[in-house]
């Protein structure tokens, strides 16, 4: 499957970011470059990593080795808080670790301990979006008022903002304050977070043959929310690339829904 396959959100200044995407945090060494070269045999088309995982080098190995294009590729790297100040240096590392000459995503890891650092910061990330290291940049586990801050200092929204999400940490409210801002929302954690032996989830997994951690990846994609799951497990990296197959009803989405405040 190419990236022209696979649905997408449309992040600012036209880049597409799958909606799927593979995690790797833990994913290190040889373990983490045969999970991610897996992946992308399975079909994902979008790697998340981060500078703090550890695994940058792997990561960007596993993508050359792959046979596929750069272009055919979306890549997330991520900048800790600490690092304030060394912005430019901390992205030249891991452009260097991943082989590349950009990332397609870069993220503020989380928000900086001292409050006064956020702004600086996402102004450096402007900065190296504007120079060509990065297409998009965004941040993570950022609460609203944390992004409202940014936007109103900078006249920039981030692109997106990635955060723990899954059925069962649904918030309608968070999902819409999200979409009003054009801030694509990103779920990490979406299977650590589920109960997956819910009677709901197998009975919509029933109805469709299918798992229901497919059931928890499909119902992200069906909201237009990017999911990252991750596993080093071959048989599980393929059955959650394999969420291409089935849809929800609108009955099911207002059930999975309903989850997230039962």
């Amino acid at each position: 499957m190419s990236l022209d396959d696979q649905p997408t959100a449309l992040l600012p200044g036209e880049v597409r970011m799958p909606l799927l995407g593979f995690g790797t945090w833990r994913a290190t060494g040889k373990a983490g470059y045969d999970a991610v070269l897996a992946a992308l045999d399975a079909g994902y088309r979008h790697i998340d990593t981060a500078t703090m995982y550890g695994n940058e080098k792997e990561v960007g190995r596993a993508v050359q080795e792959s046979g596929l294009r750069r272009e055919d590729v979306f890549i997330t790297t991520k900048l800790p808080p600490e690092r304030v100040g060394r912005e430019r240096a901390t992205l030249e590392a891991s452009l260097e670790a991943l082989g590349t000459d950009h990332v397609d995503l870069w993220l503020i890891h989380w928000p900086p301990s001292s409050p006064g650092d956020s702004v600086p910061m996402w102004r450096e990330m402007l900065a190296a979006r504007d120079e060509n290291m990065t297409r998009a940049v965004g941040v993570s586990n950022y609460s609203t008022s944390q992004i409202d801050e940014l936007i109103q200092a900078t006249e920039e929204n981030p692109a997106v903002n990635q955060i723990r999400w899954s059925p069962f940490l649904y918030d309608r409210q968070r999902h819409a304050e999200h979409r009003d801002r054009g801030v694509v929302l990103e779920g990490y954690s979406p299977l650590d977070t589920s109960d997956l032996s819910h009677p709901v989830l197998a009975r919509i997994a029933s109805a469709h043959g299918v798992s229901p951690a497919q059931v928890v990846l499909r119902w992200h994609v069906d909201h237009e929310i990017v999911v990252i799951p991750k596993s080093v497990t071959p048989e599980r990296i393929q059955a959650n690339a394999d969420i291409f197959r089935f849809s929800l009803t609108a009955e099911e989405m207002r059930d999975l829904d309903a989850l997230g405040s039962s």
